[in-house]
């Protein structure tokens, strides 16, 4: 139990060092950004879908584009079956680090809670933080609508703590109709 205690306090130490550093890298990079012409999205709000939790939940997601470098995100996604219903609520942000006129390279952060139930092991609930990087493509003629694949690091405490990779393949990547 103590090992436990000290291997999730050593493993959030880790994520919020590296969290930090990669906030301030990003920081540093915006001020270069403010020279490149680019697909502005300045206050532009989009929904649409996303799968990037531990446990597979497809989720409705919502982006808010701050700036043209900066965008808020939520998702909420939910089964209610018997016995094996899931819930995961998470919200992030995102700062762009290169962009072009079809395409945003970003990096970003995103925490949540996760809920689930198995027959097996009863109900588990925990919270998932990520770092990502991910790119946003736009097709050309398809302005509003964005795909985008994210890979990084994740810490999730959801029945045991556990670090792990995340990578989106294209079946799990989020596509977000822009208004």
């Amino acid at each position: 139990m103590i090992i436990d205690r000290l291997r999730f306090k050593f493993t959030l130490f880790i994520f919020l060092i590296m969290s930090t550093v990669q906030f301030n890298k990003a920081h540093f990079q915006l001020h270069l950004l403010n020279q490149v012409s680019a697909k502005e999205m300045p206050k532009r709000l989009g929904v649409g879908i996303k799968d990037n939790t531990a446990e597979s939940i497809p989720s409705v997601a919502l982006v808010y584009h701050l700036s043209g470098l900066s965008a808020l995100t939520a998702g909420l996604g939910f089964d209610t079956k018997k016995d094996a219903s899931t819930f995961q609520l998470n919200a992030g942000v995102r700062y762009v680090i290169f962009h072009e006129n079809q395409l945003h390279f970003y990096t970003g952060g995103q925490l949540g809670i996760v809920n689930y139930e198995t027959a097996v092991d009863g109900k588990q609930n925990g919270f998932e933080a990520l770092m990502v990087l991910g790119v946003e493509y736009f097709f050309t003629g398809l302005e509003n609508v964005g795909f985008s694949f994210e890979g990084g690091l994740g810490l999730s405490s959801v029945k045991n703590t556990r670090m792990r990779t995340v990578a989106d393949h294209p079946l799990r990547a989020g596509i977000i109709f822009y208004f």
